[in-house]
């Protein structure tokens, strides 16, 4: 009998295949050609996938950058592909769980259009302040006071409008009962404003602020997750803050066209989650602040459900409408 060891190790040397039946791994190297992003080459999902095509040695798995819409056009274009695994998309989740919300002409639909397979990581979020904000202001219960105190210093940056990013800041202003003003950056040239002073706070995944954080240039007032962080341990929770609602973590995972076979599905679940739990894999998420995760197609389709769930009445009660 083969234990979990022997099948993490297999699949990091490329041995997976070896121990799968022949039409299986026939099915898998067709199935595994191209693991679509819808960013740029050198940001944190691109760095992820081509990590996980690194592990994937067992199939002729490629990254191909098609970027994007925010990342929409990459979803729309894999909902008309060949439904036989040979495409696949890793997406994050604001794409399937938070975009339905806010785009009336989205171009798929979250859960008619797309079948999954199984998230790939996970991350928490940062809730950061610079010089903006004055020393005395050292949690976050302290800073919802001083933004009610003076609304129009109350402005916080995030990589994009409409994201997970944007409306945990709506989560935040709606609970601490004040105005809390949205700058998109399109990135994380949020960073540099804060440290300038010309924001107040940012909303960013922990990997994208850590340097910034140990460096003192910026404060972290809390973490989104539910316990804290390895890296950052003396950064409390929102929980621990007094701010259980602002519990939140974003994901990337993978997603196929809606009429895969069902066996297809079964075969890149089973592969793509032994390489998500290699110790590789594993070592590398963890120097970007990121946790692997691997889940059941089942369990992956009901977070997505859960998620998408959540967000609604947060999109909806922020009156937020996009530009595009």
């Amino acid at each position: 009998m083969i234990t979990k060891r022997q099948l993490l190790s297999l699949a990091g040397a490329g041995g997976l295949a070896s121990i799968m039946t022949t039409g299986a791994r026939a099915q898998l190297r067709s199935a595994t050609s191209r693991l679509m992003v819808g960013f740029g080459a050198g940001g944190a999902i691109d760095v992820v996938a081509r990590m996980l095509v690194e592990e994937m040695k067992a199939s002729s798995f490629i990254v191909e950058n098609r970027p994007g819409a925010g990342g929409r056009l990459v979803l729309g274009a894999l909902k008309n592909g060949a439904a036989d695994g040979s495409a696949m998309v890793l997406t994050p989740a604001s794409m399937p769980v938070v975009f339905p919300h806010v785009y009336k002409a989205l171009g798929y639909d979250s859960f008619n259009d797309f079948a999954p397979i199984t998230r790939v990581c996970s991350f928490p979020f940062l809730i950061t302040v610079g010089p903006k904000v004055p020393p005395s202001v050292t949690s976050l219960a302290d800073f919802v006071k001083w933004c009610a105190a003076d609304p129009k210093q109350a402005t916080y940056g995030t990589a994009a409008a409409g994201s997970m990013l944007h409306f945990t800041g709506t989560i935040l202003a709606k609970d601490g009962g004040f105005e809390f003003a949205h700058v998109p950056y399109g990135g994380p040239n949020g960073i540099q404003d804060l440290i300038g002073g010309r924001i107040a706070a940012t909303i960013y995944p922990v990997g994208t602020v850590l340097p910034y954080v140990q460096s003192g240039n910026i404060r972290a007032l809390a973490i989104t997750s539910a316990e804290r962080s390895p890296q950052l341990p003396g950064v409390v929770t929102v929980r621990e803050a007094g701010f259980p609602a602002l519990e939140v973590e974003e994901w990337f995972g993978i997603v196929v066209p809606a009429k895969t076979p069902i066996e297809t599905i079964k075969h890149l679940n089973a592969a793509i989650c032994a390489s998500v739990k290699s110790d590789r894999f594993t070592e590398g998420l963890i120097k970007l602040a990121i946790a692997p995760a691997a889940d059941t197609p089942e369990q992956f389709a009901q977070l997505i459900r859960s998620d998408f769930d959540r967000w609604g009445p947060v999109v909806r009660a922020s009156r937020f409408s996009p530009e595009d």
